[in-house]
This record gives C-alpha cells, structure tokens and sequence, in this order.
C-alpha cells in the first residue's frame, strides 16, 4: 500500500465544484451524439463535439490540482480526448491514460479520483461512451490490516460514489479497466467495487424483506441494517476475501470459463463458492481470540450480510434467464431450509442461526469437493456432476431434459450442443420465491442508481 501525503481537501467538496459540473455536463451532451462503439459518426456532430471536449478538458486541467496522486493519468487522459477529438471522433482509445491511472497503490481511506473514460458500465449500458465518475476510496484500518496479513489482494479497491453520469445511475456497482475503450487489452492491475452501492440496495431490501417475512433480526444484525457506514464497512470485508478467492483452491483450471460456452448453473457455483469461502473466513476470523476486534466484529457481519444479501436480492434480482447469481441465492436458502435451520412456518421466516455457520459451511466444502475432483474428469463430466450438486437442492424445471439424466442428453456431440439443452430458466422460483419477488420488486427495481446517501423508506433524510 502507497500512502499518499498530500491528500486533497474534503473528497465530497469536489463534487460542487462548477469545475466538476461542467465537466459532467460536457460528457452528458456528448453522449447523445456518440454511438454504441463510442465515436461519433456524424460529421455534423463534430463541431459540437469539439466543443464539448475541450469543455471536458478545461475541466480536467481545473480539478487536476486536488488529484496530486493522479497527475499523469489525468495529463494522459486531456492527450487522449485530444487525439480522439483529431482523428475524427472514430472508436476512441484510451489505452494510454488507462495504463496510468492506478488506484491500487494509493488505498487511503477517504481518499478521492475522478475517472472520466469512454466505457460501457456492467449492469447498466453496454455503449461505451464517456463517463465521468468522481469515487472516494474506502479503505478502514482493520481491512488495511486483514489485507496486509492472510488475505492480500493487491488489486482491490473498495470504493463509493461522490458523483456520477449517467451510466452508473444503473445497477452498476463496479468500476473495471476492461470496460473501456482502447486499442489492446493490457495486463489488468486493479478492479475497484462501490461498496456503498452495494451496502445501500442490501439494506434497503434487507429491511423490507424483513417486514414482508416476518423475520426477526439479532441484535447485530439490526445494526447492520440501521449504519450505512457498518454496511459498507462490511461489504469491503465480504468483497476483500470474494474477489481473491476467483484464482485460489483447487480449481477446474479456469473457474471463470473465459471465452467457452458453459451451463449457467457453473457459474453460479464459482460466484457462490467465493462468497462462501468469504463466510467460511469469517468465521474463522470471528472465533479467533487473539484477531483484531473490529475484524472479528466485521467478521460477524459478513456472514449475515452473505446470507441476507443472497436469499432476499441475489434471489430475485433480474430476469430468469440464465440468472446464474438468482441460481446461487436459490441454492443457499433451500440448503439451509432442507437442512433445517431456515424456517417458514406459520408465515413467519425463522434463521437457527447458533447452527448456520456449519450448516452453510458444508454447502461451501461440498462445492470445494466438486472442484477438488474436477482436475480428473472430463468436461462435461464435470458439468454433469455440477448438475448434479444443485439439483439435489434446488428443484429443476419439469420441462427440463438435463434433469432426465445423462441417456436424455447428446453426449456425443458438441459441448455447445450439450450446453443448448439447458432451459433459460432450468431452475424455477420456487412457490415461496414467486410470492416474495411480487412483493419485493418495486423495492428491488428502486435500488437502480443508489448510494450511500439514501435513506431508508421512512426514514429521516
């Protein structure tokens, strides 16, 4: 970790300053003239469109000075929207200013960017075109500390909003280099993740669902539910020990599957194993006496927010195609429901939570065994013991010719032709499911956009 010693003035004061807002408002008007490949194609555009550059430039140059740390990629950023600008408006490359900007090194609690890049927005808009984001760096001491120690991950970045375009008025709550528009595809040295997003939308459904349930909250987990700042304090813990957890244990060689057609169902496994791996963590962190006590505190945290956030939103959220991470929170709550500490009784959801720990870390070791023995099986005798993991929890679609067998498949032709017998939606909502996602969906379609700042529905602002 890089400390930084001159850190600017207060992060959130930048977000008012008629430099930051002219500068957003440049990048909005140039979007309505870009196209999906982020240039701008027509010729009658592009005198607006040189206006609008240099007022992006001329914002650069005035935020620049409360940004030190980020000098070279800012003054590569003004040459790349100039080269851009130049050559016509053609798909832009920002590859040079990419490369520069390296938030990575400067994990310092507080700590601000601005980021403006053509880039597309996962979860939001698949068009690349120019974003301009203001973040602040989340980066608590005791995280500092677990990341210092048994879990390094030199390329995380815990980050939240100050501001935004609109891109990230969306369901995006992550912040990529692969996203952006460049000539090459360079070695990727960071990935950043806004952890007040993702705490905010956790807690605004984690309330509702609570009332919709019936559920009675612990103590903890209350607070949880009622300190923004504990959330996101939370969710860089859960993201610190998820997000390096993708290339350790014993893998089927890629667990990402990067660039192959594979069953959805495998990529809901490898999403859930890491976020299992961070529960299975902290639990560990939190039985452990002699370990930091915000840590352990965190730690107590961390396995409720995996649990709530996975069975109340992961469950429900999107559409039913190929939903892998809706599969992974379908999956959690039936284990815990069949192995009898999740209750639904008497309209009334109830959580033996003394034996969750065990019980959800077993769903975790079964996914490891599945891995572990994967190294010797062919592919697709791999899926197929996968299949096999979840549909002995999770009910597949009575349609469905996979849950047939092996002999219902076409296991002599192509993978591809195998993985085209998986239905979009191969493992329904269940009958408590659909209940609970009509009841749940203006609450889950109003955390589009959310940050830090909103409150909870009848709360004071």
């Amino acid at each position: 970790m890089t400390t930084v010693v001159h850190a600017p003035e207060s992060a959130g004061a930048v977000a008012h300053d008629p430099a930051w807002l002219s500068l957003k408002d440049a990048a909005i008007r140039l979007q309505t003239l870009q196209i999906q490949d982020g240039s701008v194609p027509g010729a009658g555009d592009h005198e607006q469109a040189h206006e609008l550059v240099e007022q992006i430039i001329a914002g650069i140059h005035a935020l620049a000075p409360r940004f030190p740390h980020d000098s070279e990629y800012l003054r590569l950023a003004v040459d790349d929207f100039r080269r851009w600008a130049d050559g016509g408006f053609g798909v832009p490359d920002f590859l040079d200013s990419l490369v520069a900007f390296e938030p990575q090194l400067h994990r310092e609690d507080g700590l601000a960017h601005l980021v403006v890049f053509p880039m597309y927005t996962q979860n939001g808009s698949r068009d690349r075109l120019v974003e301009a984001v203001l973040v602040e760096v989340v980066w608590p001491e005791f995280v500092s500390e677990l990341e210092a120690g048994d879990y390094s991950n030199k390329l995380f970045v815990p980050i939240r909003f100050l501001d935004f375009t609109p891109g990230y008025a969306t369901n995006s709550a992550v912040l990529f280099p692969e996203t952006v528009a460049m000539r090459a595809v360079p070695k990727f040295t960071w990935g950043a993740i806004f952890a007040d997003r993702e705490a905010a939308r956790f807690r605004r459904v984690l309330d509702a669902a609570t009332k919709v349930t019936n559920l009675e909250l612990p103590a903890d987990a209350a607070e949880l539910l009622a300190d923004q700042k504990l959330a996101q304090e939370t969710f860089v813990m859960w993201d610190l020990i998820h997000d390096r957890t993708h290339m350790r244990g014993d893998l089927p060689f890629d667990p990402f599957m990067i660039k192959q057609r594979m069953p959805f169902f495998l990529y809901s496994l490898e999403e859930l194993r890491c976020d299992l791996t961070a529960f299975r963590e902290s639990v560990k962190i939190e039985r452990d006496e002699n370990a930091d006590p915000e840590a352990r505190r965190h730690a107590k945290l961390v396995q409720y927010a995996v649990i709530f956030d996975r069975i109340f939103r992961f469950a429900i959220t999107g559409s039913r195609v190929r939903n892998y991470d809706g599969l992974g929170g379908q999956l959690l709550f039936a284990w815990m429901h069949q192995h009898r500490v999740l209750h639904w009784t008497d309209t009334k959801l109830a959580i033996d939570w003394a034996e969750v720990p065990a019980v959800v870390s077993a769903l975790g070791d079964a996914i490891d065994e599945l891995y572990w023995r994967s190294i010797d099986r062919p592919k697709v005798a791999h899926w197929l013991a996968a299949y096999k993991l979840v549909s002995g929890t999770v009910t597949p679609n009575p349609a469905s010719v996979w849950a047939k067998g092996p002999d219902a498949l076409p296991l002599t032709g192509t993978p591809r032709e195998i993985t085209d017998q998986v239905l979009d939606d191969e493992f329904p909502l269940s009958m408590f499911y659909e209940a609970l996602e009509k009841k749940m969906r203006s609450v889950i379609e109003s955390t589009a956009g959310i940050t830090g700042e909103a409150p909870l529905p009848g709360a004071a602002a």
